[in-house]
Protein backbone atom coordinates (compact mmCIF):
# COMPACT_ATOMS: atom_id res chain seq x y z
CA UNK A 1 0.00 0.00 0.00
CA UNK A 2 1.25 3.63 -0.36
CA UNK A 3 1.83 5.37 2.29
CA UNK A 4 4.09 8.77 2.52
CA UNK A 5 7.18 8.35 4.36
CA UNK A 6 9.72 11.03 6.72
CA UNK A 7 13.17 10.23 4.77
CA UNK A 8 16.04 11.74 6.88
CA UNK A 9 18.25 14.12 4.97
CA UNK A 10 21.61 12.75 5.31
CA UNK A 11 23.82 14.69 2.79
CA UNK A 12 25.49 17.64 4.29
CA UNK A 13 24.34 21.00 3.59
CA UNK A 14 27.49 22.56 1.80
CA UNK A 15 27.14 19.51 -0.49
CA UNK A 16 26.29 20.37 -4.33
CA UNK A 17 22.88 19.93 -4.96
CA UNK A 18 22.69 20.85 -8.44
CA UNK A 19 25.11 21.62 -11.34
CA UNK A 20 24.41 24.52 -13.90
CA UNK A 21 26.68 23.55 -16.92
CA UNK A 22 28.54 26.70 -18.96
CA UNK A 23 27.42 25.48 -22.93
CA UNK A 24 27.55 22.80 -24.53
CA UNK A 25 30.22 20.18 -23.88
CA UNK A 26 32.09 18.17 -26.71
CA UNK A 27 35.68 17.07 -24.57
CA UNK A 28 36.33 17.06 -21.01
CA UNK A 29 39.45 15.51 -20.46
CA UNK A 30 40.33 13.96 -17.04
CA UNK A 31 37.98 11.59 -14.83
CA UNK A 32 34.94 12.46 -17.09
CA UNK A 33 36.34 11.71 -20.41
CA UNK A 34 33.91 10.72 -22.61
CA UNK A 35 36.51 7.35 -23.29
CA UNK A 36 36.02 6.45 -19.72
CA UNK A 37 32.86 4.99 -20.38
CA UNK A 38 31.97 5.14 -24.56
CA UNK A 39 34.13 5.03 -27.40
CA UNK A 40 34.12 7.84 -29.42
CA UNK A 41 36.83 9.71 -32.15
CA UNK A 42 37.77 12.59 -32.54
CA UNK A 43 36.17 15.51 -35.28
CA UNK A 44 39.26 16.86 -35.87
CA UNK A 45 38.03 20.62 -34.44
CA UNK A 46 38.32 19.63 -30.91
CA UNK A 47 35.17 17.64 -30.17
CA UNK A 48 34.10 14.31 -30.36
CA UNK A 49 31.79 12.03 -32.87
CA UNK A 50 30.34 8.62 -31.52
CA UNK A 51 32.14 5.80 -33.15
CA UNK A 52 30.79 4.52 -36.06
CA UNK A 53 28.24 7.78 -37.02
CA UNK A 54 29.13 11.25 -38.12
CA UNK A 55 26.36 12.36 -35.17
CA UNK A 56 28.67 14.82 -32.23
CA UNK A 57 29.05 13.24 -28.95
CA UNK A 58 28.26 15.16 -25.89
CA UNK A 59 29.40 14.56 -22.22
CA UNK A 60 27.43 14.80 -18.92
CA UNK A 61 29.21 16.57 -16.81
CA UNK A 62 28.64 13.84 -13.46
CA UNK A 63 32.49 13.61 -12.93
CA UNK A 64 33.70 17.08 -13.38
CA UNK A 65 35.29 18.88 -10.68
CA UNK A 66 33.66 21.66 -9.42
CA UNK A 67 33.91 25.16 -10.17
CA UNK A 68 33.27 28.07 -7.20
CA UNK A 69 31.88 30.48 -9.85
CA UNK A 70 29.62 28.27 -10.82
CA UNK A 71 28.34 26.70 -7.65
CA UNK A 72 27.95 30.42 -6.48
CA UNK A 73 25.88 31.09 -9.25
CA UNK A 74 24.29 28.14 -8.89
CA UNK A 75 23.08 28.28 -5.29
CA UNK A 76 21.91 32.08 -6.16
CA UNK A 77 19.23 30.24 -8.97
CA UNK A 78 18.05 27.75 -6.18
CA UNK A 79 17.57 30.50 -3.74
CA UNK A 80 15.89 33.21 -6.43
CA UNK A 81 13.33 29.96 -7.49
CA UNK A 82 13.01 28.80 -4.10
CA UNK A 83 11.86 32.51 -3.00
CA UNK A 84 9.95 33.05 -6.63
CA UNK A 85 12.24 36.28 -7.33
CA UNK A 86 13.35 37.23 -9.97
CA UNK A 87 17.17 37.76 -10.54
CA UNK A 88 16.71 40.43 -12.83
CA UNK A 89 14.59 42.63 -10.44
CA UNK A 90 17.57 44.47 -8.53
CA UNK A 91 15.10 46.06 -5.65
CA UNK A 92 13.01 43.68 -3.63
CA UNK A 93 9.39 44.97 -3.59
CA UNK A 94 8.52 43.80 0.17
CA UNK A 95 4.53 45.72 -0.06
CA UNK A 96 3.99 42.34 -2.91
CA UNK A 97 1.83 39.65 -1.66
CA UNK A 98 3.96 36.70 -2.04
CA UNK A 99 2.29 34.19 -4.78
CA UNK A 100 3.75 31.49 -2.48
CA UNK A 101 0.70 29.16 -1.45
CA UNK A 102 0.10 30.11 2.86
CA UNK A 103 0.30 25.88 2.99
CA UNK A 104 3.99 25.93 1.35
CA UNK A 105 5.04 29.34 3.61
CA UNK A 106 3.92 27.74 6.49
CA UNK A 107 5.52 24.29 6.45
CA UNK A 108 9.26 25.30 6.49
CA UNK A 109 9.65 23.83 3.00
CA UNK A 110 13.02 24.27 1.10
CA UNK A 111 14.03 23.52 -2.39
CA UNK A 112 16.52 21.12 -2.72
CA UNK A 113 17.41 18.66 -4.93
CA UNK A 114 15.54 20.57 -7.51
CA UNK A 115 12.77 19.21 -4.77
CA UNK A 116 10.37 20.84 -2.19
CA UNK A 117 11.38 19.37 0.96
CA UNK A 118 11.00 19.88 4.40
CA UNK A 119 14.43 20.47 6.79
CA UNK A 120 16.10 17.76 7.85
CA UNK A 121 13.58 15.38 6.17
CA UNK A 122 11.70 14.83 2.96
CA UNK A 123 8.17 13.21 2.68
CA UNK A 124 7.92 10.55 -0.37
CA UNK A 125 4.64 8.12 -1.06
CA UNK A 126 6.56 4.70 0.58
CA UNK A 127 6.16 2.02 -1.60
CA UNK A 128 6.59 -1.47 0.20
CA UNK A 129 6.76 -4.36 -2.50
CA UNK A 130 8.15 -2.33 -5.42
CA UNK A 131 10.01 -4.61 -7.59
CA UNK A 132 14.01 -3.10 -7.63
CA UNK A 133 13.84 -4.12 -11.47
CA UNK A 134 15.31 -2.28 -14.22
CA UNK A 135 12.62 -3.84 -16.84
CA UNK A 136 9.11 -3.30 -15.40
CA UNK A 137 7.39 -0.09 -15.67
CA UNK A 138 4.95 0.32 -13.14
CA UNK A 139 3.93 3.72 -13.26
CA UNK A 140 1.09 5.54 -15.32
CA UNK A 141 -1.20 8.25 -14.74
CA UNK A 142 -4.27 9.44 -16.27
CA UNK A 143 -5.36 12.98 -17.15
CA UNK A 144 -8.90 11.25 -17.79
CA UNK A 145 -9.44 10.16 -13.88
CA UNK A 146 -6.62 12.28 -12.28
CA UNK A 147 -4.79 9.23 -10.48
CA UNK A 148 -1.27 7.92 -10.02
CA UNK A 149 -1.66 4.10 -11.28
CA UNK A 150 1.15 2.33 -9.47
CA UNK A 151 2.13 -1.42 -9.44
CA UNK A 152 3.76 -2.81 -5.82
CA UNK A 153 4.00 -6.55 -6.54
CA UNK A 154 1.54 -8.17 -7.36
CA UNK A 155 -1.26 -5.27 -6.58
CA UNK A 156 -2.05 -2.07 -7.93
CA UNK A 157 -2.67 0.98 -6.26
CA UNK A 158 -4.31 3.85 -7.31
CA UNK A 159 -3.47 7.50 -6.01
CA UNK A 160 -5.02 10.83 -5.84
CA UNK A 161 -4.71 14.04 -4.63
CA UNK A 162 -7.92 14.07 -3.21
CA UNK A 163 -9.15 10.61 -2.10
CA UNK A 164 -5.26 9.39 -1.26
CA UNK A 165 -4.82 5.54 -2.24
CA UNK A 166 -6.97 3.13 -3.21
CA UNK A 167 -6.46 -0.54 -4.11
CA UNK A 168 -9.58 -2.02 -6.42
CA UNK A 169 -9.87 -5.61 -4.79
CA UNK A 170 -11.72 -6.47 -8.37
CA UNK A 171 -8.63 -5.64 -9.90
CA UNK A 172 -6.21 -7.23 -7.90
CA UNK A 173 -7.78 -10.65 -7.84
CA UNK A 174 -5.24 -13.11 -8.09
CA UNK A 175 -5.14 -16.52 -10.60
CA UNK A 176 -5.62 -19.53 -8.36
CA UNK A 177 -4.05 -21.29 -10.74
CA UNK A 178 -0.59 -19.70 -11.06
CA UNK A 179 2.42 -19.23 -8.37
CA UNK A 180 2.05 -15.88 -6.64
CA UNK A 181 5.45 -14.62 -7.05
CA UNK A 182 4.79 -14.73 -11.05
CA UNK A 183 1.70 -12.85 -11.03
CA UNK A 184 3.68 -9.52 -10.63
CA UNK A 185 3.05 -6.42 -12.01
CA UNK A 186 5.06 -5.51 -14.86
CA UNK A 187 3.75 -2.52 -16.80
CA UNK A 188 0.95 0.11 -16.70
CA UNK A 189 -0.67 1.84 -18.86
CA UNK A 190 -4.03 4.91 -19.69
CA UNK A 191 -5.40 4.85 -22.74
CA UNK A 192 -5.64 8.33 -24.81
CA UNK A 193 -6.78 11.46 -23.07
CA UNK A 194 -9.32 12.20 -26.05
CA UNK A 195 -10.94 9.05 -25.57
CA UNK A 196 -11.92 9.89 -22.18
CA UNK A 197 -12.41 6.54 -20.94
CA UNK A 198 -9.23 6.19 -18.36
CA UNK A 199 -8.62 2.76 -19.61
CA UNK A 200 -5.70 1.28 -17.23
CA UNK A 201 -3.79 -1.62 -18.98
CA UNK A 202 -2.54 -3.89 -16.18
CA UNK A 203 0.28 -6.71 -17.36
CA UNK A 204 1.31 -9.53 -14.94
CA UNK A 205 4.46 -11.99 -15.67
CA UNK A 206 1.90 -14.61 -15.63
CA UNK A 207 0.72 -13.73 -19.25
CA UNK A 208 -2.72 -11.98 -18.24
CA UNK A 209 -3.54 -7.80 -19.29
CA UNK A 210 -6.13 -6.32 -17.70
CA UNK A 211 -8.53 -3.61 -18.35
CA UNK A 212 -10.77 -1.80 -16.14
CA UNK A 213 -11.15 1.86 -15.96
CA UNK A 214 -11.52 3.91 -12.43
CA UNK A 215 -15.07 4.72 -14.00
CA UNK A 216 -16.15 1.48 -13.13
CA UNK A 217 -16.19 -1.35 -10.47
CA UNK A 218 -15.09 -4.28 -12.61
CA UNK A 219 -12.30 -4.96 -15.11
CA UNK A 220 -13.93 -5.58 -18.83
CA UNK A 221 -11.24 -7.48 -20.66
CA UNK A 222 -9.03 -9.79 -19.31
CA UNK A 223 -6.66 -11.10 -22.46
CA UNK A 224 -4.13 -14.05 -21.55
CA UNK A 225 -1.28 -14.01 -23.29
CA UNK A 226 1.16 -17.28 -24.63
CA UNK A 227 4.12 -15.78 -22.82
CA UNK A 228 4.23 -13.35 -19.87
CA UNK A 229 4.04 -9.90 -20.29
CA UNK A 230 6.66 -7.34 -20.19
CA UNK A 231 5.51 -4.10 -21.72
CA UNK A 232 2.14 -2.44 -22.66
CA UNK A 233 1.99 1.12 -24.16
CA UNK A 234 -1.34 3.22 -25.30
CA UNK A 235 -1.94 4.96 -28.38
CA UNK A 236 -1.98 8.55 -27.31
CA UNK A 237 -5.24 9.12 -29.65
CA UNK A 238 -8.24 7.04 -30.32
CA UNK A 239 -8.89 5.71 -34.22
CA UNK A 240 -12.11 6.08 -35.95
CA UNK A 241 -13.13 2.75 -36.50
CA UNK A 242 -16.80 0.95 -37.79
CA UNK A 243 -18.51 -0.26 -34.44
CA UNK A 244 -17.98 -3.87 -34.17
CA UNK A 245 -21.88 -4.07 -32.71
CA UNK A 246 -22.98 -2.06 -35.71
CA UNK A 247 -21.06 -2.01 -38.51
CA UNK A 248 -23.21 1.52 -39.81
CA UNK A 249 -22.16 3.08 -36.88
CA UNK A 250 -18.27 5.10 -36.22
CA UNK A 251 -16.99 4.82 -32.61
CA UNK A 252 -13.54 6.49 -31.38
CA UNK A 253 -11.39 3.06 -30.45
CA UNK A 254 -8.49 2.88 -28.78
CA UNK A 255 -5.04 0.62 -29.47
CA UNK A 256 -2.51 -1.15 -27.32
CA UNK A 257 1.09 -2.37 -27.77
CA UNK A 258 1.54 -5.28 -25.76
CA UNK A 259 5.09 -6.63 -25.69
CA UNK A 260 6.04 -9.85 -23.95
CA UNK A 261 9.55 -11.84 -22.71
CA UNK A 262 10.14 -13.89 -26.02
CA UNK A 263 10.48 -10.46 -28.04
CA UNK A 264 7.09 -10.79 -29.63
CA UNK A 265 4.74 -7.50 -29.96
CA UNK A 266 0.99 -7.67 -30.60
CA UNK A 267 -1.46 -4.74 -31.60
CA UNK A 268 -5.29 -4.73 -30.01
CA UNK A 269 -7.92 -1.99 -30.99
CA UNK A 270 -10.33 -1.49 -28.06
CA UNK A 271 -14.05 -1.05 -28.86
CA UNK A 272 -15.32 0.66 -25.63
CA UNK A 273 -18.51 1.53 -24.93
CA UNK A 274 -19.63 3.58 -21.87
CA UNK A 275 -21.66 2.36 -19.46
CA UNK A 276 -25.02 4.31 -20.59
CA UNK A 277 -24.37 2.43 -23.93
CA UNK A 278 -23.49 -0.99 -22.74
CA UNK A 279 -26.69 -0.93 -20.13
CA UNK A 280 -28.76 0.10 -23.36
CA UNK A 281 -27.57 -2.26 -25.86
CA UNK A 282 -26.23 -4.69 -23.35
CA UNK A 283 -22.80 -5.19 -25.05
CA UNK A 284 -19.57 -4.15 -23.39
CA UNK A 285 -17.16 -3.87 -26.46
CA UNK A 286 -14.61 -5.63 -27.71
CA UNK A 287 -11.40 -6.07 -28.12
CA UNK A 288 -9.44 -7.35 -31.04
CA UNK A 289 -6.49 -8.31 -32.20
CA UNK A 290 -5.16 -6.66 -35.15
CA UNK A 291 -1.33 -7.51 -35.67
CA UNK A 292 1.42 -9.38 -34.46
CA UNK A 293 5.05 -8.95 -34.60
CA UNK A 294 8.09 -10.65 -34.62
CA UNK A 295 11.36 -8.49 -35.04
CA UNK A 296 12.81 -8.59 -31.27
CA UNK A 297 14.56 -11.99 -30.18
CA UNK A 298 14.80 -11.24 -26.48
CA UNK A 299 12.20 -9.38 -24.06
CA UNK A 300 10.35 -6.24 -24.72
CA UNK A 301 11.47 -3.52 -22.91
CA UNK A 302 10.12 -0.22 -23.83
CA UNK A 303 7.61 0.58 -26.07
CA UNK A 304 6.34 4.37 -27.42
CA UNK A 305 3.95 6.06 -29.52
CA UNK A 306 4.55 9.44 -31.27
CA UNK A 307 1.72 12.22 -30.08
CA UNK A 308 0.05 11.84 -33.25
CA UNK A 309 -0.03 7.60 -33.10
CA UNK A 310 1.40 7.32 -36.41
CA UNK A 311 4.59 5.98 -35.61
CA UNK A 312 5.84 3.54 -32.45
CA UNK A 313 9.02 2.23 -31.60
CA UNK A 314 9.65 -0.78 -29.41
CA UNK A 315 12.87 -1.39 -27.51
CA UNK A 316 14.53 -4.74 -26.48
CA UNK A 317 16.97 -6.68 -24.72
CA UNK A 318 18.17 -7.69 -27.75
CA UNK A 319 20.16 -4.25 -27.97
CA UNK A 320 17.72 -3.06 -30.62
CA UNK A 321 15.50 -0.89 -31.15
CA UNK A 322 12.66 -0.74 -34.10
CA UNK A 323 10.69 2.00 -35.54
CA UNK A 324 7.36 0.94 -37.34
CA UNK A 325 4.72 3.18 -39.27
CA UNK A 326 1.65 2.43 -37.98
CA UNK A 327 -0.64 2.15 -41.36
CA UNK A 328 2.18 -0.20 -42.83
CA UNK A 329 2.05 -2.68 -39.81
CA UNK A 330 -1.81 -2.54 -40.51
CA UNK A 331 -1.16 -3.14 -44.42
CA UNK A 332 -2.01 -6.75 -45.45
CA UNK A 333 -0.55 -6.88 -48.65
CA UNK A 334 -2.60 -10.32 -49.63
CA UNK A 335 -5.97 -9.23 -49.07
CA UNK A 336 -7.47 -5.69 -48.09
CA UNK A 337 -9.21 -7.24 -44.39
CA UNK A 338 -7.25 -7.83 -41.46
CA UNK A 339 -7.58 -10.93 -39.59
CA UNK A 340 -8.62 -10.35 -35.78
CA UNK A 341 -7.75 -12.95 -32.75
CA UNK A 342 -10.59 -15.06 -31.40
CA UNK A 343 -12.38 -13.59 -28.43
CA UNK A 344 -14.14 -15.85 -26.05
CA UNK A 345 -16.33 -15.11 -23.35
CA UNK A 346 -16.51 -16.89 -19.67
CA UNK A 347 -18.32 -15.87 -15.69
CA UNK A 348 -16.65 -13.81 -13.82
CA UNK A 349 -16.76 -14.90 -9.81
CA UNK A 350 -19.26 -12.54 -9.63
CA UNK A 351 -21.24 -13.26 -12.51
CA UNK A 352 -19.10 -10.84 -14.87
CA UNK A 353 -18.81 -11.53 -18.10
CA UNK A 354 -14.59 -11.16 -19.07
CA UNK A 355 -13.80 -11.92 -22.34
CA UNK A 356 -10.58 -13.77 -23.44
CA UNK A 357 -8.43 -13.77 -26.35
CA UNK A 358 -6.83 -16.55 -28.41
CA UNK A 359 -3.95 -15.74 -29.89
CA UNK A 360 -2.30 -17.94 -32.67
CA UNK A 361 0.18 -17.93 -35.14
CA UNK A 362 -2.80 -18.33 -38.40
CA UNK A 363 -5.38 -16.08 -36.94
CA UNK A 364 -3.56 -12.21 -37.24
CA UNK A 365 -1.79 -10.44 -39.55
CA UNK A 366 2.53 -11.10 -38.77
CA UNK A 367 4.60 -8.56 -38.72
CA UNK A 368 8.31 -9.33 -40.26
CA UNK A 369 11.70 -7.60 -39.26
CA UNK A 370 11.74 -6.76 -43.04
CA UNK A 371 8.35 -4.42 -42.28
CA UNK A 372 10.36 -2.01 -39.87
CA UNK A 373 11.49 1.63 -40.95
CA UNK A 374 14.53 1.82 -38.82
CA UNK A 375 16.37 -0.36 -37.48
CA UNK A 376 18.87 1.07 -34.55
CA UNK A 377 21.60 -0.88 -32.60
CA UNK A 378 22.80 0.40 -28.73
CA UNK A 379 25.56 -1.81 -26.91
CA UNK A 380 22.68 -2.69 -24.14
CA UNK A 381 18.69 -3.09 -23.58
CA UNK A 382 16.70 -0.32 -24.56
CA UNK A 383 14.06 0.55 -22.32
CA UNK A 384 14.06 4.27 -22.44
CA UNK A 385 11.80 5.81 -25.16
CA UNK A 386 10.70 9.05 -26.22
CA UNK A 387 9.40 10.90 -29.32
CA UNK A 388 9.73 15.11 -29.21
CA UNK A 389 6.18 16.76 -28.52
CA UNK A 390 6.60 19.95 -30.79
CA UNK A 391 9.82 18.90 -33.42
CA UNK A 392 8.08 16.23 -35.71
CA UNK A 393 10.86 13.44 -36.89
CA UNK A 394 12.81 13.59 -33.27
CA UNK A 395 13.15 10.58 -31.40
CA UNK A 396 15.20 9.65 -28.21
CA UNK A 397 16.69 6.50 -26.79
CA UNK A 398 18.18 5.21 -23.66
CA UNK A 399 20.79 2.75 -23.12
CA UNK A 400 21.03 0.28 -19.90
CA UNK A 401 24.23 -0.41 -18.08
CA UNK A 402 26.27 -1.38 -20.94
CA UNK A 403 25.50 1.67 -23.26
CA UNK A 404 25.16 4.60 -20.72
CA UNK A 405 24.00 6.87 -23.21
CA UNK A 406 20.98 9.17 -24.74
CA UNK A 407 20.60 8.80 -28.49
CA UNK A 408 18.65 11.32 -30.71
CA UNK A 409 17.61 10.42 -33.82
CA UNK A 410 15.88 11.74 -36.74
CA UNK A 411 12.99 9.32 -37.77
CA UNK A 412 12.61 9.61 -41.78
CA UNK A 413 16.39 9.66 -42.91
CA UNK A 414 17.46 7.12 -39.85
CA UNK A 415 20.19 9.49 -38.92
CA UNK A 416 21.66 9.72 -35.83
CA UNK A 417 21.97 13.61 -34.79
CA UNK A 418 23.98 13.57 -31.45
CA UNK A 419 24.36 11.08 -28.38
CA UNK A 420 25.26 12.46 -25.02
CA UNK A 421 27.18 10.13 -22.69
CA UNK A 422 25.46 9.84 -19.26
CA UNK A 423 27.67 7.74 -17.77
CA UNK A 424 24.99 5.47 -15.81
CA UNK A 425 21.88 3.60 -16.87
CA UNK A 426 19.48 5.33 -19.17
CA UNK A 427 15.80 4.00 -17.23
CA UNK A 428 13.32 6.84 -18.23
CA UNK A 429 13.91 9.37 -20.97
CA UNK A 430 10.64 12.74 -20.75
CA UNK A 431 10.65 15.47 -23.12
CA UNK A 432 9.51 19.06 -21.41
CA UNK A 433 6.57 20.03 -23.25
CA UNK A 434 7.17 23.57 -22.64
CA UNK A 435 10.46 24.15 -24.00
CA UNK A 436 13.14 22.47 -25.69
CA UNK A 437 14.53 20.03 -23.00
CA UNK A 438 14.87 16.56 -22.28
CA UNK A 439 14.93 14.95 -18.64
CA UNK A 440 16.05 11.29 -18.19
CA UNK A 441 16.71 9.42 -14.86
CA UNK A 442 19.26 6.83 -14.41
CA UNK A 443 19.59 3.99 -12.78
CA UNK A 444 23.18 2.07 -12.58
CA UNK A 445 26.42 4.70 -12.98
CA UNK A 446 29.67 3.88 -14.19
CA UNK A 447 32.22 5.61 -13.29
CA UNK A 448 30.26 5.48 -9.96
CA UNK A 449 28.05 9.14 -9.69
CA UNK A 450 25.07 10.11 -7.33
CA UNK A 451 23.41 11.67 -9.83
CA UNK A 452 19.78 9.99 -11.13
CA UNK A 453 18.44 12.99 -12.83
CA UNK A 454 19.25 15.49 -15.82
CA UNK A 455 17.83 17.58 -18.03
CA UNK A 456 19.65 18.23 -21.37
CA UNK A 457 18.84 21.17 -24.03
CA UNK A 458 18.45 20.28 -27.13
CA UNK A 459 20.35 20.79 -29.76
CA UNK A 460 22.93 21.93 -27.87
CA UNK A 461 22.92 18.89 -25.53
CA UNK A 462 23.85 21.52 -22.43
CA UNK A 463 23.61 19.65 -19.28
CA UNK A 464 20.86 22.19 -17.42
CA UNK A 465 20.77 20.31 -14.03
CA UNK A 466 21.94 16.99 -12.12
CA UNK A 467 19.97 16.38 -8.97
CA UNK A 468 22.08 13.44 -6.70
CA UNK A 469 20.30 11.12 -4.57
CA UNK A 470 22.97 10.49 -1.92
CA UNK A 471 21.22 7.73 -0.78
CA UNK A 472 22.21 5.32 -3.27
CA UNK A 473 19.15 4.23 -4.40
CA UNK A 474 18.36 4.24 -8.46
CA UNK A 475 15.77 5.46 -10.63
CA UNK A 476 14.31 2.51 -12.36
CA UNK A 477 11.13 4.49 -14.23
CA UNK A 478 9.68 7.82 -14.15
CA UNK A 479 6.53 9.36 -16.03
CA UNK A 480 5.39 13.38 -16.14
CA UNK A 481 2.82 14.03 -13.67
CA UNK A 482 0.48 17.60 -13.60
CA UNK A 483 1.49 18.42 -10.08
CA UNK A 484 4.50 19.71 -7.97
CA UNK A 485 6.59 18.01 -5.54
CA UNK A 486 5.46 19.23 -1.84
CA UNK A 487 5.24 18.00 1.34
CA UNK A 488 2.21 18.99 3.73
CA UNK A 489 2.38 18.61 7.36
CA UNK A 490 0.20 15.15 7.75
CA UNK A 491 2.08 11.85 8.03
CA UNK A 492 -0.27 9.68 6.09
CA UNK A 493 -2.16 9.56 2.53
CA UNK A 494 -5.93 8.99 3.03
CA UNK A 495 -8.82 11.31 2.49
CA UNK A 496 -8.64 14.72 1.97
CA UNK A 497 -11.10 17.58 1.29
CA UNK A 498 -10.93 18.82 -2.30
CA UNK A 499 -9.24 22.26 -0.98
CA UNK A 500 -6.46 20.06 0.33
CA UNK A 501 -3.24 19.68 -0.79
CA UNK A 502 -1.63 16.25 -0.65
CA UNK A 503 2.69 15.37 -1.34
CA UNK A 504 3.58 15.99 -5.22
CA UNK A 505 0.70 18.47 -5.33
CA UNK A 506 1.71 21.79 -5.46
CA UNK A 507 0.70 23.91 -8.55
CA UNK A 508 2.61 27.71 -8.05
CA UNK A 509 5.53 27.40 -9.72
CA UNK A 510 5.24 24.14 -11.96
CA UNK A 511 2.27 25.70 -14.02
CA UNK A 512 1.67 23.84 -16.97
CA UNK A 513 4.83 21.62 -17.10
CA UNK A 514 3.97 20.10 -13.61
CA UNK A 515 7.06 17.63 -12.50
CA UNK A 516 8.33 14.24 -12.80
CA UNK A 517 7.33 10.91 -10.81
CA UNK A 518 9.89 8.33 -10.25
CA UNK A 519 10.32 5.07 -9.08
CA UNK A 520 12.95 4.58 -6.57
CA UNK A 521 14.88 1.65 -5.99
CA UNK A 522 14.56 1.94 -1.70
CA UNK A 523 10.55 1.42 -1.98
CA UNK A 524 9.87 5.20 -2.83
CA UNK A 525 7.78 6.77 -5.37
CA UNK A 526 9.34 10.54 -5.67
CA UNK A 527 8.38 13.55 -6.85
CA UNK A 528 11.23 16.11 -8.75
CA UNK A 529 9.74 19.43 -9.92
CA UNK A 530 12.93 20.02 -12.70
CA UNK A 531 10.97 22.73 -14.98
CA UNK A 532 9.80 26.21 -13.56
CA UNK A 533 8.88 29.69 -14.74
CA UNK A 534 7.38 29.87 -17.85
CA UNK A 535 7.11 28.30 -21.02
CA UNK A 536 10.63 29.16 -23.35
CA UNK A 537 9.47 28.55 -26.18
CA UNK A 538 9.38 25.20 -28.77
CA UNK A 539 8.04 24.29 -32.20
CA UNK A 540 9.96 23.77 -35.59
CA UNK A 541 13.10 26.00 -35.53
CA UNK A 542 16.33 26.19 -37.86
CA UNK A 543 18.96 23.74 -36.03
CA UNK A 544 16.70 21.27 -33.74
CA UNK A 545 17.76 18.26 -36.09
CA UNK A 546 21.47 18.66 -35.62
CA UNK A 547 22.06 21.43 -37.53
CA UNK A 548 21.63 19.50 -41.23
CA UNK A 549 19.68 21.38 -43.82
CA UNK A 550 18.77 18.56 -45.53
CA UNK A 551 17.11 16.59 -42.67
CA UNK A 552 15.06 20.26 -41.80
CA UNK A 553 14.04 20.24 -45.52
CA UNK A 554 12.49 17.05 -45.21
CA UNK A 555 10.27 18.42 -42.11
CA UNK A 556 9.38 21.14 -44.05
CA UNK A 557 11.63 23.48 -41.86
CA UNK A 558 13.01 26.30 -44.30
CA UNK A 559 16.47 28.38 -43.29
CA UNK A 560 15.78 32.19 -44.18
CA UNK A 561 17.83 33.05 -47.26
CA UNK A 562 18.50 29.19 -48.03
CA UNK A 563 18.27 28.59 -51.78
CA UNK A 564 16.73 25.74 -53.17
CA UNK A 565 17.96 23.60 -55.52
CA UNK A 566 15.53 21.77 -57.79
Amino acid sequence: MLTSRMMTNRQRTDTRVRQISGGAVWNVGGSSAASDTVLAVSNGNGGLLGSGTNAPLYTSMFLSRSDPDAEREAYERRIALALNIGQVNRILDYSRLSSTPASTRQSGHIWKDSAWIRDGVSKLLDAPQLRDDYYCSILAYSHNAKRLAVGLGNYVHLWSEQSGVDTPESLNLLSSTTLADTQHVTSLSFSSSNGGQAILAVARADGRVALWSPFESEPRFNATQPKPISCVAFKPVTVKKPSLRDDAMTVATEELLVGDEVGHIYLYSIEWPTETESAVFGWNGAITLLARIEVHCQQICGLAWTPDGEFFASGGNNNACYLFETRNVLRNPNSGDIPSGTVTVRQGPDGESIYAIATGHNSVRQVPSTQAKHRWELNAAVKAIAFCPWQRGLLAIGGGSNDRCIHFYHTMSGACLATIDCAAQVTALIWSQTRREIAATFGFAQPEHPFRIAVFAWPTCEQIIAVPWFDESRALYAIPYPGSPVADTTDDVGPRNSGDRSPGCRRGIAGAEGCIVVAASDAAIRFHEIWTGGKIGVGNAVGMLGGSDVLESLQGIEREGRSTIR
